[in-house]
């Protein structure tokens, strides 16, 4: 099944409407909605926005997700079939009508509460001055993002291009994670010398490191621990082609 098509089918359900219903709503025909929702079909992010809309759903809602997001927080086991208690006489109305009473389908939640809350997290981007320039969507995974408390980590656009010879260039986009002690071996984000930068730590002592940066040429300058604050670590570099 395509992820808009859960997505409409998802809240159909939980608002206890027909496919004839929505799809009247819609201006389009049940046999569309039908084949969009069991994925047959490839349905337009701005036609299925229309349909949600009309089905009741209010953009300011969204909070900040586009609706590819929404989709992608959709999980068809909400969508629990339920035995009917005994086995429905028959009547002569609309196969649609027939298919709700047999089904007896129920949806938990709301798609937009649980993007919210348990499945994406909207995470920031800053500049080199921690201005927020953006944001990127993150799935939580096990109420943590790459380990760390979801409101912690955050995305940091690379200002320059000091550390080009590790493969980090400007304006490529860094998950930090954060961390007050240095890591040997990981590239960080550190404040040394009232600067945050990128850089490339290595443990020489209990007492000194050696912040690494690589632009046109090789260059590390020693440190005492006390004069650096560490921040965060990189975990992930991200670029838009």
């Amino acid at each position: 099944m395509s992820r808009l098509g859960d997505l409409l089918r998802t809240e159909r359900l939980r608002r206890k409407m027909t496919l004839k219903q929505v799809a009247k709503l819609g201006g389009v025909s049940e046999g569309y909605l039908k084949d969009v929702e069991e994925g047959k079909r490839i349905i337009a992010d701005d036609q299925a926005r229309r349909i949600l809309k009309k089905m009741g759903l209010k953009e300011h809602n969204e909070a900040g997700f586009s609706l590819e997001d929404i989709a992608a927080t959709v999980d068809v086991e909400t969508i629990t079939p339920k035995k009917p208690a005994a086995a429905p006489k028959p009547e002569v109305r609309e196969a649609e009508t027939v298919y709700q009473s047999k089904t007896e389908e129920t949806v938990s939640g709301g798609i937009w509460l649980d993007a919210l809350t348990s499945v994406l997290r909207r995470v920031p981007v800053y500049n080199a001055v921690m201005k927020e320039v953006g944001h990127r969507m993150l799935p939580i995974m096990d109420g943590r993002i790459e380990g760390s408390a979801p409101d912690k980590v955050f995305y940091l656009s690379a200002p320059d291009d000091s550390m080009r010879g590790f493969r980090i260039l400007r304006e490529d986009q860094c998950l930090i994670v954060p961390s007050n002690s240095p890591i040997d071996g990981a590239i960080m984000l550190v404040e040394y010398q009232q600067h945050r930068c990128l850089r490339k730590v290595k443990k020489l002592d209990g007492l000194n490191v050696l912040l690494q940066s690589y632009d046109r040429e090789y260059n590390a300058e020693s440190a005492a621990l006390p004069e650096v604050s560490f921040i965060g670590r990189v975990v992930r570099v991200e670029f838009t082609l």
